[in-house]
């Protein structure tokens, strides 16, 4: 029984197992098993694989996407760039394990995002600063779309929501929500941006998928913007995460 996990805490509703076990059972995948696995400190983490040769692979939640690179032999080339880790692959060789770490939130966003972008996307205001914008960042950089981080305190970002004003909305087209505000059950919050500077240019991103339609997304809608929420970049991430361990067994 090759076993596979999601590490973090705390761990609550996960989409990832669903995700899996529901995938396993419609493909009539057997023998592999997807589990939860919440621990609180990241010196934990060696305890599982290494009590239990079956592991090979686990992905990565908060808030240990950036302190599991210690315990790693090995970093793709966007997880060494983003210092961020998702996705984990265990091989068992020579009496030796080796452990590789991987970003797939940048492929899932990146793949989702691109089907939206029209050519006067060219700059983008990152509403928060956590681990969730690393993805982010590291896409924009690469499609060569230039940003703004917005945060809270004037020392963690480029500007403070303070700072956002209608006219300023108008010269960036693209605004991605990294913050949690918005996420079931808060679904009456949203983030305190000038919304009445949106228009039918703007494309709204938000990551998170719970709910469907978040009240950040839903008051750029009623601009006529352009929405998309995060659950096709989770789905895509999920299965780029699965050809990854795939090759691996």
């Amino acid at each position: 029984m090759i076993k596979l996990g999601l590490i973090g805490y705390p761990l609550g509703h996960s989409f990832s197992k669903n995700y899996y076990l529901a995938k396993f059972d419609k493909e009539n995948i057997h023998d592999i098993h997807y589990d939860l696995y919440p621990i609180e400190q990241i010196d934990q983490f060696p305890t599982l694989y290494n009590q239990n040769s079956h592991f090979r692979g686990f992905n990565v939640t908060i808030p240990h996407k950036q302190a599991v690179i210690p315990y790693l032999n090995e970093l793709s080339e966007e997880a060494a760039q983003m210092k961020a880790v998702n996705c984990i692959t265990i091989k068992h060789q020579e009496g030796k394990t080796i452990l590789k770490g991987y970003n797939t939130d940048a492929y899932g966003f990146e793949k989702s995002l691109e089907p939206l972008l029209n050519p006067h996307h060219t700059k983008a205001l990152v509403l928060g600063n956590g681990g969730a914008a690393k993805a982010v960042f590291y896409t924009l950089e690469k499609l060569n779309i230039s940003y703004k981080i917005v945060s809270r305190n004037s020392g963690t970002g480029d500007l403070t929501y303070e700072d956002l004003t209608k006219e300023l909305l108008a010269k960036y087209s693209l605004i991605i929500n990294c913050s949690p505000v918005g996420t079931f059950p808060n679904i009456d919050s949203c983030p305190n941006i000038p919304y009445e500077g949106i228009t039918e240019k703007h494309l709204l991103y938000d990551l998170i998928y719970n709910p469907e339609e978040t009240l950040f997304l839903k008051k750029g809608k009623e601009r006529r913007a352009t929405i998309k929420n995060g659950y096709e970049m989770l789905v895509l991430q999920a299965e780029k995460n699965w050809e990854i361990w795939q090759s691996n067994f």
